[in-house]
């Protein structure tokens, strides 16, 4: 049975996430649903904002992602897409399969989700995640 994905959204590379986030949540009534790292450990890296059933999130574009793709407004590299599954790894060796390039291999990430990323036929990194088990779970592996 193939790996099923869900609930896809674009992730827009911005050198002021923050700056984002205020203005789509003040002026057009987005609300915040996701902040990496916690508010109250600084500026943001990432946030998933909701407006009814639509989301995206905005990253830091002043780097290199998990994928080792520079990002940036002088690469043209400002978009990526997310999609969710259950299983990142065998998502990851179902696309391997049929030729799809992995551009970062399944790895727990320190926001509680693993991830791996892929490349679109254009080049274009897909973020593919699953969030982690809870910590007592993820002992009986």
């Amino acid at each position: 049975m193939a790996v099923a994905f869900r609930d896809p959204f674009p992730i827009i590379l911005s050198d002021d996430p923050a700056r984002l986030t205020a203005f789509y949540r003040e002026r057009l009534g987005f609300t915040e649903s996701y902040r990496f790292p916690p508010e109250q450990d600084g500026e943001p890296e990432f946030v998933v904002l909701r407006l009814g059933g639509a989301q995206f999130a905005f990253g830091r574009a002043d780097d290199t992602g998990l994928h080792g793709i520079p990002r940036g407004a002088d690469n043209g590299r400002r978009t990526e897409v997310c999609v969710y599954t259950d299983d990142v790894d065998r998502a990851i060796e179902d696309l391997r399969s049929v030729g799809v390039p992995v551009l970062f291999e399944p790895a727990d990430q320190p926001w509680q989700e693993r991830a791996a990323y892929v490349a679109d036929p254009d080049g274009n990194p897909i973020l593919i995640v699953a969030p982690m088990p809870a910590p007592a779970a993820r002992a009986d592996r």
